[in-house]
């Protein structure tokens, strides 16, 4: 199981970062060393990931100890999108104050400073935690399909949901159009702009998936953009290009 969510995490990071390279060259100039080390606390932590998703596995298909129910009919139909909400809210609520709870100076500095040390983040960046972190991610959904029912296709769209905005979230652009992050859908739904803010500021925009925490806490910053970091993004990539002027110069 932490192979599988490793490969996952490869192929999907992999394909946002390539589409990131087609849409913002240069983005990620200059980066290499942090995306190297990105990778390795990612493979780290979908190493830890897999541990608590493999006994759920295996509990549910050798023991029955969950409430993932194969037969799509033993529950209405209806109950199969709510059962992804309900997952998706519950994880955003866990996420939510444990991300909050990371931010306190000291386990900051222990444990949360790994992921904060990408700047910018970069579609690598997504499960790039520190050991302790990466602990408290993996348990909430494996805890989870032991309380609230599910069908396997259910918990697909979760993982897939979980999977694909962790790493649009941090990949340094939009990839959504404007009317749905400005519009009045995303006054309650994260996108790569509200965490962006976040990874900025260092605090508020503590949600994973929607701004009902941060609103009703008082934590939520808004949006924030991403020219400071295209900017910056542009300058790495000028003087990569000097210097390999002036070391062709050089040889000839």
């Amino acid at each position: 199981m932490s192979a599988i969510v490793g490969v996952r995490y490869l192929i999907v990071s992999g394909a946002f970062a390539a589409a990131t390279r087609l849409r913002h060259p240069g983005l990620y100039a200059g980066l290499d060393p942090q995306i190297r080390r990105e990778i390795g606390w990612s493979l780290a932590s979908a190493a830890i990931y897999g541990v608590p998703a493999g006994v759920v596995a295996w509990g549910w298909q050798n023991r029955g100890w969950t409430r993932i129910y194969g037969d799509l009919h033993a529950w209405p139909l209806w109950y199969l999108p709510v059962s992804v909400l309900l997952y998706l809210a519950a994880h955003d609520t866990w996420f939510y104050w444990t991300h909050r709870w990371m931010h306190q100076p000291r386990l900051f500095r222990i444990a949360h400073a790994a992921h904060h040390a990408s700047r910018p983040p970069t579609a690598w960046a997504a499960m790039a935690f520190h050991p302790i972190e990466a602990l408290t991610g993996a348990l909430v959904v494996p805890l989870l399909v032991f309380f609230i029912p599910i069908h396997p296709i259910g918990l697909a769209i979760v993982l897939s949901v979980m999977t694909v905005m962790g790493v649009t979230n941090h990949m340094g652009w939009e990839m959504f159009p404007a009317a749905l992050w400005q519009g009045p859908i995303g006054r309650w739904i994260i996108t790569a702009s509200h965490h962006q803010r976040h990874h900025q500021q260092y605090e508020g925009n503590y949600g994973l998936y929607f701004r009902v925490w941060d609103r009703l806490c008082g934590t939520d910053r808004g949006l924030g953009d991403f020219a400071r970091d295209h900017a910056r993004a542009a300058a790495r990539a000028g003087h990569a290009r000097a210097d390999d002027a002036g070391r062709g110069g050089a040889g000839r």
